[in-house]
């Protein structure tokens, strides 16, 4: 059982620093309020944090 924990931790971690790494300081709070609102049951922030990863993968329209 420590193993599997200690395996997601550092899943977890890794995947912070790769989205913080690609998308910066907007990925980690959006991925923030997405972890927080998951866990607080509130839809509108999850919402928020869900909305504002997908703006920042679609990147920009091209013209």
């Amino acid at each position: 059982m420590p193993v599997l924990a200690l395996a997601c931790a550092l899943f977890v971690v890794g995947f912070e620093q790769l989205v913080e790494w690609r998308y910066g300081a907007a990925g980690i709070i959006g991925l923030l309020l997405l972890s927080v609102g998951i866990k607080a049951k509130s839809p509108a922030v999850s919402s928020a944090g869900a909305v504002l990863l997908a703006v920042l993968l679609a990147g920009p329209a091209p013209l």
